[in-house]
């Protein structure tokens, strides 16, 4: 399925996901709360609705001084998703993925990301996570 309503239908149930996720877990009192695919996740929605999603989110969701932005080449992330699934979903074209990826970077530039480049493979992109993780305990042990 492909063409504007479908994609405006992707970015309702979307928008209404993100909603239902802040009401049910945003009040309760745990030691971590995942909501940062919420505020990447913004970079599939059509521009500029992208930019005005993503800031109403960051400043609505929990957000942390170590947010990691895993930053996949377009054609890496093409060819990891043929090698896992048979089926396509519409976001997941060579050319929506170098649309979605370009979004996604200009996001991550306004926001406290750490962008690690995620070709590397898992290994590397740990490493480069606890590198950061490590210099951050490091920083606040000082003060």
């Amino acid at each position: 399925m492909q063409g504007r309503n479908v994609h405006f239908a992707s970015a309702l149930f979307y928008m209404l996901e993100v909603i239902r996720s802040i009401l049910l877990y945003s009040w309760r009192r745990y030691d971590y709360v995942v909501f940062v695919r919420y505020l990447m996740g913004t970079a599939y929605l059509p521009s500029p609705l992208h930019k005005i999603a993503y800031h109403f989110f960051a400043f609505t969701v929990p957000t942390s001084n170590l947010m990691f932005f895993l930053d996949v080449s377009p054609a890496e992330a093409h060819r990891r998703i043929e090698k896992a699934r048979n089926e396509r979903e519409m976001f997941e074209t060579l050319e929506e993925l170098q649309k979605i990826r370009e979004k996604a970077i200009s996001l991550a530039l306004v926001g406290k990301w750490t962008i690690i480049n995620a070709d590397n493979g898992v290994s590397e992109v740990e490493r480069k996570i606890l590198e950061v993780v490590v210099g951050q305990r490091q920083y606040e042990l000082a003060y």
